[in-house]
C-alpha cells in the first residue's frame, strides 16, 4: 500500500510537537492510528534508545499501542519521529530501519519551530507525501 498523503488535524499535530519540544534534544516517537489517510488518534511510544540521532520504539509500548489500534478497528497510517537537530527529510538510518509500510512523518526543528513531512520509504527511497492539516 502505498500512500500519497495524510490528513491530520491541528491539535493532532500540536500533540506531535508538543511531546517532541518535551524530549529535545533527544528523539521522540509514536503511532498514528486511522482509516482512509485520515488519522484519528495520536499514540505516543517512548524512545528506548534515548538518543539525539536515533529512535527505536519501546517494545512494549509499541505492542499496546497495536492491540489499541486493532481492538479500535482502526489501521496503522503513520509512524512519527522528531529530527530536534534540525534534518528535515528521512535520514539514512532512517531509510534503512524503515520496517512497515506505512508514512513516516518527521518533525524537524528549526529556529521557527517544528515542521512536519511525511515520506514513504520503500526499497531504500523516500518520496515525499502531502500532509493536509485540516480544523
Amino acid at each position: 500500500m502505498n500512500s500519497d498523503s495524510l490528513v491530520i488535524t491541528r491539535e493532532q499535530l500540536r500533540e506531535m510537537k508538543n511531546h517532541a519540544e518535551s524530549l529535545a534534544p533527544l528523539e521522540a516517537c509514536g503511532l498514528l492510528a486511522g482509516k482512509n489517510d485520515r488519522v484519528e488518534k495520536v499514540i505516543l511510544v517512548r524512545n528506548q534508545a534515548e538518543s539525539p540521532v536515533r529512535f527505536v520504539m519501546n517494545p512494549r509500548d509499541q505492542l499496546k499501542a497495536f492491540d489499541w489500534i486493532d481492538s479500535n478497528g482502526l489501521d496503522l497510517l503513520a509512524i512519527f519521529h522528531s529530527h530536534p537537530a534540525g534534518l528535515e527529510t528521512a535520514s539514512p538510518t532512517d531509510i534503512a530501519e524503515a520496517a512497515y509500510d506505512v508514512v513516516h512523518l518527521i518533525l524537524s526543528r528549526n529556529e521557527r519551530g517544528w515542521k512536519a513531512r511525511g515520506f514513504w520509504i520503500e526499497r531504500g527511497d523516500s518520496v515525499e507525501v502531502s500532509i493536509k492539516i485540516v480544523e
